[in-house]
C-alpha cells in the first residue's frame, strides 16, 4: 500500500460518524499528511481555546491533544495491520508559548514499534519545524488482540 492509499483508508474510516472523536471535531483537528511512521495534523487558532484571555495564548491542553493525537497517528501508519491503540505515556516540554492567531501544526515520528508498544517523538510548531513551540515523546500501546508488526518502511535508530 502506498502512502497516499494509506492516507486516503485513514480519511475514509474517520469519515465515518461513529469513529470520529467529539473532541477532536470540537476542536477543528485536521490530518494534514501522512507516511509509513509519520503524521502531520493541525489545529486552526480560536480565542475559545486560549489560557490567557488576556493574551490569546492557547491553553496547554490544546497542545497536549495535537501533540497526543499526532503520535497516535503516526503509530497507526506505522502497523502492519489495523490494531487500536492507547496512550502510555506522553511526556511534554513547552519551549515558549503559541502565537495568538496562528494555528498550530504538530509532525509525529513513530521510530520503533515492538510486539506490545510502539515509540514515538513529535513536536509542535506554527510555521518552521526548527522554531518549535513544544516537542515530546511518547509511547503507545497496542490494545486489540493482533498484535502490530513493524513495517519494513518504518526507520528505526
Amino acid at each position: 500500500m502506498t502512502d497516499e492509499q494509506l492516507m486516503q483508508q485513514l480519511l475514509a474510516f474517520r469519515a465515518q460518524p461513529e469513529n470520529q472523536s467529539p473532541h477532536a471535531n470540537f476542536l477543528g483537528l485536521e490530518i494534514l499528511d501522512l507516511e509509513r511512521g509519520r503524521g502531520w495534523m493541525r489545529i486552526p487558532y480560536h480565542a475559545g481555546l486560549a489560557g490567557n484571555a488576556g493574551s490569546g495564548v492557547l491553553h496547554g491542553g490544546v497542545i497536549t491533544t495535537v501533540l497526543d493525537a499526532t503520535c497516535g497517528l503516526s503509530v497507526i501508519s506505522a502497523l502492519a495491520r489495523p490494531a487500536t491503540i492507547a496512550t502510555l505515556d506522553l511526556r511534554i516540554d513547552y519551549l515558549k508559548p503559541a502565537t495568538p492567531g496562528e494555528a498550530i501544526t504538530a509532525a509525529g515520528h513513530c521510530y520503533k514499534v515492538t510486539r506490545n508498544v510502539c515509540f514515538v517523538r513529535a513536536q509542535a510548531y506554527h510555521d518552521d519545524p526548527q522554531d518549535p513551540i513544544a516537542h515530546c515523546a511518547a509511547s503507545f500501546m497496542i490494545t486489540s488482540e493482533k498484535t502490530g508488526e513493524q513495517r519494513d518502511e518504518v526507520e528505526t535508530p
